[in-house]
């Protein structure tokens, strides 16, 4: 009896405290006292460290009493350097938490260095990989308070950061329960001054993560439920934060869907990212914009494993009936919003199908995909997506 009922075990977890809306971020400090947090190292990326968003929250933090210092020597794709010269600051400083404020990149790193400030061990020793989490010590792990600024990576609501090793040039998944941060304020205005071109690309991921998500075979209900809610919203509100920028309400729409996002890839992603990573941390790629460059390929290659999923998907989001109403939606939505059609596109060439191939395959969101990879498969999407081939 239990093998039949085998493929309906699985473990779930779900993630913590928003404060979600407009003017939230004026409840920062109440949030970092709750979290018995009184000397925060601010992590955000270098692009913001300037900005009102991020002096007004610094303002903000002092005039309360608590002591703060800012970080900000993070790459757009961030390596392991960043994350141990912030671990370098945060043990020198004394502090005793941290606040993520930015995109992925900035609350990937930012949860790297919270987890990082009490351990010992290298950081790939802490791989998402079997039970490589449970070498950490868990009270060497600080908390974090998530402050997102686009709506994509949805970091602030994941148990992981994605880091790039310098030396392999490979993206590793830094995985441990305590990551996940213990509060999130998640203020659309926040993202009012988001060019369109960059809220387009994080628009995109923040749909790749549901899409993938809802694709997956793994077994995840609620995870599935909130997926297809999530592409909902970015159909109805992304092409709107697009084209007007100040438009509160599709802002916070969209800070939604991306926290939806990444809410529903606990059940799994699938070789849209596990395509992305390579390319990323060969090429320097925006990994949203390069989820959506791969997106139609991908869905494409698995159609066969997804073709009533997809038209499911379609009828939910009422755009046609079939698999390839959706995928045609996809295609025109792309349109719409200007993304690039091709990897070249992006400076991704065919030379180097070799070496990103079996990086694709060796990622650990290549079990998500509903269809079985290997480096050949790999090869062939890679091709297809360098040359434009559709079919």
């Amino acid at each position: 009896m239990i093998d039949t009922y085998q493929s309906l075990i699985a473990n779930w977890s779900y993630p913590t405290t928003v404060r979600f809306g407009p003017g939230r971020i004026a409840e920062l400090a109440n949030a970092c006292r709750g979290a018995g947090i009184r000397a925060p190292l601010f992590v955000t990326d270098p692009g913001l460290a300037t900005l009102p968003i991020v002096t007004n929250a610094l303002s903000g933090l002092e005039e309360a009493g608590l002591s703060t210092v800012l970080f900000s020597d993070i790459q757009a794709n961030p390596v392991a350097a960043n994350v141990d010269a912030g671990v370098k600051l945060y043990r020198e400083g004394h502090h005793d938490g941290v606040v993520a404020f930015g995109g992925g990149s900035a609350l990937d790193t930012a949860k790297a260095i919270a987890f990082m400030s009490g351990q010992s061990r290298p950081i790939w020793d802490f791989e998402d990989r079997e039970d490589w989490w449970t070498r950490a010590d868990p009270a060497g792990i600080a908390p974090v308070i998530a402050v997102p600024t686009t709506a994509g990576t949805g970091s602030e609501m994941g148990r992981a950061s994605v880091i790039t090793n310098e030396e392999t040039h490979t993206k590793k998944v830094i995985f441990h329960p305590k990551m996940l941060p213990v509060e999130v304020i998640s203020d659309p205005e926040l993202t009012v001054g988001l060019p369109a071109a960059i809220t387009a690309a994080t628009g995109m991921d923040a749909l790749s993560h549901s899409l993938e998500a809802y694709s997956s075979s793994f077994w995840h209900p609620m995870s599935q439920g909130i997926a297809l809610e999530g592409m909902r919203l970015v159909k109805d509100w992304l092409p709107e934060a697009v084209n007007d920028g100040s438009n509160v309400e599709a802002r916070a729409y969209m800070l939604a869907a991306s926290s939806m996002g990444a809410v529903a890839f606990q059940k799994g992603l699938g070789a849209m990212h596990a395509m992305s990573h390579p390319c990323s941390s060969i090429k320097g790629t925006h990994h949203g914009l390069t989820n959506a460059v791969v997106m139609p390929y991908v869905l494409l290659h698995n159609i066969d494993a997804i073709d009533e999923k997809l038209a499911a998907l379609a009828r939910y989001l009422d755009i046609g009936t079939t698999a390839t109403s959706f995928i045609d939606w996809v295609l025109a939505l792309r349109e719409q919003l200007q993304i690039p059609n091709t990897l070249q596109d992006l400076g991704v060439t065919v030379d180097l199908i070799d070496e990103m191939a079996p990086m694709a395959l060796e990622d650990p969101c290549t079990g998500g995909n509903p269809v079985s990879m290997t480096r050949g498969t790999y090869v062939s999407l890679y091709e297809k997506a360098i040359n434009g081939t559709l079919d």
